[in-house]
């Protein structure tokens, strides 16, 4: 008997996914545990492993598209079953040799194409109907996902003008993409001349401009960070660390040891020990209570293409300073490479954003839920300083710390700072 495999939840909360790449194709033979595909959500790209063993009959949803979760994706036939008699018990019919799917229902009914659309409250305003395709005299549904319906929506796209292909013609995300990329940007029309005043008016011209698309992560963070800065008391403490001690101690450990021990990675064993001296800072807000945690992950922020990833380095506490640095080099190449597990970027209740690289002095960092806390730190640059009376010079780095005010009140803020600071320039400490 076949088997419909549907788009998994890969993340939470997640209510669709994207099909990346299939791995196998039409006719071959899986078994339990063969990767099927690699699936992308809004911060991952994720392999979906078959949970069931027989012949592959054919892919419901293309590569490109995307797909609700709980969606048919795929068939698997049983050992010996006919493929076409398995597309068929499906739902699916082979059209020219390859299977397609058959378009799956909207939630909900249709209205007819040619019943009214319903009228808006205001009087001068009228709904515009779904856009149809017109054959010989015959409307007929127009194929294309949820998704790419609610993007062309966005784009002012009416996506009866597309050509799409996907399966049965049905228009796919990269058909919408592909029009919005290559649409010449159209004048703005003139408004109608209200009088002869409005007819002497000179008309405004505008620099062109092109949309991109918002990808999947990019919708992410809009909708993570505006939930964050919406949602979260955010509050910021500020202070300076002197790290000439810290940069010549990473400077003995990289030649002495053949290690390759980043300042970051000083940073964030520096940040798990201000979390075991004050305990009370690593804790993040529930509905239910404030949840105090015993170990410390850190998220680290990584920039990728087309965003940002923030994967999760666990027990940091319990590393040594040359498994923090593997572990962070690990999660920064794969998120770079999209290579990243779900289960990676979850958790935690801390994080490191760490823009001195680019010679940034100070800045403040949005907390990403459901952390409490985030520190952005500037780089590291020679500053006039004072020392018992005496002016001189010394590398100076600036750090923010970002507190949510539901789990640290200013004072215990300023007192996890406070032991960060004192690890970062007794740098011996952060060994122990």
């Amino acid at each position: 008997m076949a088997t419909v495999i549907r788009m998994p939840q890969l993340a939470a909360g997640g209510a669709e996914a994207a099909i990346q790449t299939w791995l196998v194709s039409t006719g071959d033979t899986v078994s339990v545990g063969q990767p099927l595909a690699e699936i992308e959500t809004e911060k991952a790209v994720v392999g979906y492993e078959s949970e069931v063993e027989g012949v592959f009959a054919g892919a419901v949803v293309e590569a490109g598209a995307a797909a609700a979760v709980g969606a048919p994706i795929a068939v698997v036939a049983a050992p010996g079953e006919e493929l076409d008699a398995a597309l068929a018990q499906a739902g699916i019919a082979p059209a020219g040799g390859d299977a397609v799917l058959a378009e799956p229902e909207e939630a909900g009914p249709e209205p007819a194409d040619d019943a009214p659309a319903k009228a808006e409250p205001m009087p001068t305003a009228r709904a515009q109907p779904e856009p149809s395709m017109t054959g010989s005299g015959e409307s007929k549904r127009l194929f294309a996902s949820p998704l790419v319906r609610r993007l062309a929506k966005e784009h002012g796209v009416d996506l009866a003008a597309l050509k799409g292909t996907g399966p049965n013609g049905r228009i796919v995300r990269r058909d919408l993409e592909a029009h919005l990329a290559t649409a010449e940007t159209q004048p703005a029309q003139a408004a109608p001349a209200a009088g002869p005043a409005a007819a002497a008016s000179a008309p405004v011209e505008t620099a062109e401009y092109t949309d991109l698309p918002h990808t999947g992560m990019r919708r992410a963070i809009a909708r993570r960070l505006t939930e964050s800065v919406t949602t979260i008391p955010q509050f910021q403490v500020v202070a300076d660390c002197r790290v000439d001690e810290l940069l010549d101690l990473r400077k003995r450990i990289n030649e002495q040891a053949d290690a390759s021990v980043s300042v970051n990675d000083l940073i964030v064993k520096a940040v798990a020990g201000a979390m075991q001296d004050v305990p009370d800072a690593n804790a993040i807000w529930t509905d239910a209570a404030t949840r105090r945690f015993s170990g410390v992950d850190i998220g680290i922020a990584v920039a990728v293409p087309g965003g940002l990833l923030t994967p999760v380095v666990r027990g940091v506490e319990r590393l040594s300073l040359g498994q923090v640095a593997l572990a962070t080099r690990d999660l920064a190449e794969r998120a770079r490479e999209g290579r990243l597990k779900q289960h990676e970027l979850e958790g935690g209740s801390f994080a490191v954003s760490n823009l001195g690289m680019y010679g940034t002095r100070e800045f403040t960092a949005i907390i990403n839920p459901p952390h409490s806390g985030i520190l952005a730190v500037g780089a590291a640059q020679r500053r006039p300083v004072v020392a018992d009376g005496t002016l001189g010079a010394a590398s100076v780095m600036t750090v923010t710390l970002s507190a949510d005010h539901r789990v640290l009140d200013g004072a215990l803020a300023a007192k996890w700072l406070a032991a960060f600071v004192r690890r970062i320039e007794s740098p011996l400490s952060i060994l122990l």
